[in-house]
């Protein structure tokens, strides 16, 4: 087969795109795809844990003790309450 009826069968086989195209298209789209995928596992495992209970996270409670604390030093909050607070984000 002689490299005019290569090119000619490829053309009809692939149309148009059937040299660099679709392997730079096809490859950019897969990256796309890929880099879209591992964005949306993600975002949802961070949303999916910010309301999981016990999830300990970043947010270990140690700043929301810090406020309970405040309060509790100011008065807003009585004794019982502080305790009660203090055993829930511990």
């Amino acid at each position: 087969m002689t490299g005019d009826a290569m090119t000619s069968m490829m053309q009809q086989m692939m149309g148009p795109w059937w040299g660099f195209g679709p392997f730079w298209v096809g490859w950019l789209l897969n990256v796309l795809l890929l880099g879209g995928l591992i964005a949306l596992v993600v975002v949802l495992m961070r949303q999916f844990t910010e309301w999981l209970p016990g999830w300990k996270g970043s947010g270990d409670g140690s700043r929301a003790l810090e406020i309970t604390k405040e309060r509790y030093a100011r008065g807003e909050i009585d004794k019982e309450e502080f305790e009660a607070k203090r055993r829930d984000l511990a």
